[in-house]
């Protein structure tokens, strides 16, 4: 008889099987780095020769989605089962940040998953390929057990995630009808701890800037004209200083949220922050004073330096630099007004006599906050979910610590967003070594296979009678 523990067991033999990993070697293997103009033929393949077959086999119907900004296609795919059913709309994004081959320890490369002190490693296994593939094959899992997912499921992928979604917005406006769902189910970032899992209903917003001054043409020898002529560099570390204060405090009003709501509070109460053995020591004096560490990252912005030039860092000389300029970024909460960002920040710097910087936003788009209530059925029926799976008390985050584009779900599509990540802080995302544990991606895979069968199993918030527990 077919039954839930059924469908969970059948996703923990096909993993041990070793054909769930086979196919992320494959997918892993292509090296879709979106930032590299010479990798577009393999942002197309990945999405014609690796996921569209594996789609395809499950029933839906794929079609590509052109865009002018884009640097692929969008890959939307969609199995219908009945109007009746809720729908659900998944997510994800095929490229990757820069492989950094040399970087990478011996024996070790970006496009070959390898097994190593047990460990799988690979770029993209975090983010975000290995995590797209947990649900796809969870979905399969249920199919295969069920005979029908029971629910009407809907994908969009893209190419260019981390290049900041070009296009995204602009696809998801007009192909609004065609995405319509009553809810967003997707995987990237991390859990709270690789033990726990976890799931996040929003992501804090993102904005990159440059400050800069250009003080002259050309540098001038420090011991004629030392005392006499501006130095930028010190200039500009004044001006950052005017921002933040000397321990991660930010000054400036309009990036402060006024108060942390109280569900977003009860929430986070029993997060603990642990990146593990790789992650780095907290320092627990960095930050907003009277916060908690899950409640700094969690529940709050954030101000940091990038990147700080002045000068020949790697061959100075003995002359004062005509130019200084550093790169910024700004993490951002609900209730931040992210098209006032930059605009409190002129404010600010003119006001403390810094007029003579310049700003300058890094892109033309920006990743905006969004979290949707902690109280939401959707968020409950999700928690209860994993914790039948998992027997373990999932953590919420209100939000990602990171950025995605979860706005464009909300604030375009009217969706309610349910994230359920399948990485760790420690797995080394953006850098070289990018890894996860196989036991995480085990359990992944579990999690997202029981999620996907109570989907269908009639129970959840979008009928009428959803009182029904869930049951194996």
């Amino acid at each position: 008889m077919m039954s839930r523990q059924a469908a969970i067991q059948r996703a923990a033999a096909e993993f041990d099987s070793g054909s769930f990993q086979q196919v992320l070697r494959q997918r892993i293997a292509r090296p879709t780095e979106s930032q590299n103009p010479a990798r577009s033929a393999e942002l197309l393949a990945y999405l014609t020769e690796d996921l569209e077959p594996a789609l395809k086999a499950m029933g839906f119907a794929c079609r590509l989605i052109e865009h002018p900004k884009a640097k692929a296609p969008f890959l939307f795919a969609e199995r219908l089962e009945s109007p009746d059913l809720p729908t659900v709309l998944g997510y994800g994004h095929g490229d990757v940040i820069r492989g950094l081959e040399s970087e990478w320890r011996e024996g070790l490369s970006p496009w070959t998953l390898t097994e190593l002190e047990g460990r799988w490693y690979g770029r993209g296994i975090a983010d975000n390929k290995g995590q797209h593939s947990v649900n796809l094959q969870a979905m399969a899992c249920v199919l295969a057990e069920r005979g029908c997912l029971g629910f009407n499921a809907k994908f969009i992928i893209e190419m260019g995630e981390e290049t900041g979604s070009p296009g995204l917005q602009a696809v998801c406006a007009e192909y609004a009808e065609l995405l319509k769902a009553d809810l967003l189910v997707a995987s990237d970032g991390p859990r709270l701890r690789a033990d726990r899992p976890t799931l996040f209903l929003g992501s804090r917003g993102c904005i990159n800037f440059d400050l800069s001054i250009e003080s002259r043409s050309g540098a001038h020898h420090s011991g004629n004209w030392g005392g006499l002529i501006s130095n930028p560099g010190i200039q500009l570390a004044h001006a950052i200083a005017s921002l933040v204060t000397d321990h991660g405090e930010i000054k400036v009003p309009e990036w402060k949220p006024k108060s942390l709501p109280d569900s977003v509070r009860r929430v986070l109460a029993d997060c603990e922050v642990d990146g593990g053995a790789n992650g780095p020591q907290i320092e627990p004096e960095w930050g907003q004073p009277g916060l908690s560490p899950a409640e700094r990252v969690f529940g709050w912005c954030s101000f940091e330096v990038l990147a700080f030039k002045t000068g020949n860092p790697d061959n100075p000389v003995n002359a004062i630099p005509p130019r200084a300029k550093a790169t910024c970024q700004l993490r951002f909460v609900v209730g931040i007004d992210s098209s006032d960002i930059l605009s409190a920040l002129r404010r600010h710097l003119d006001s403390h006599g810094f007029g003579y910087v310049q700003i300058t936003a890094a892109r033309d788009e920006i990743f905006k906050a969004t979290r949707i209530d902690p109280d939401d059925a959707w968020v409950t029926w999700a928690a209860n979910s994993l914790q039948l799976t998992t027997q373990k008390k999932p953590a919420i985050l209100p939000n990602l610590g990171g950025s995605l584009p979860n706005d464009i779900f909300i604030d375009v599509l009217g969706l309610k967003t349910i994230w359920v990540p399948h990485s760790y802080p420690g797995c080394s995302q953006h850098a070289p070594n990018e890894h996860l544990p196989p036991e995480l991606l085990k359990e992944a895979l579990q999690v997202m296979t029981g999620l996907y069968w109570d989907l269908g199993a009639g129970n959840t918030p979008h009928h009428t009678a959803h009182n029904t527990p869930l049951a194996n």
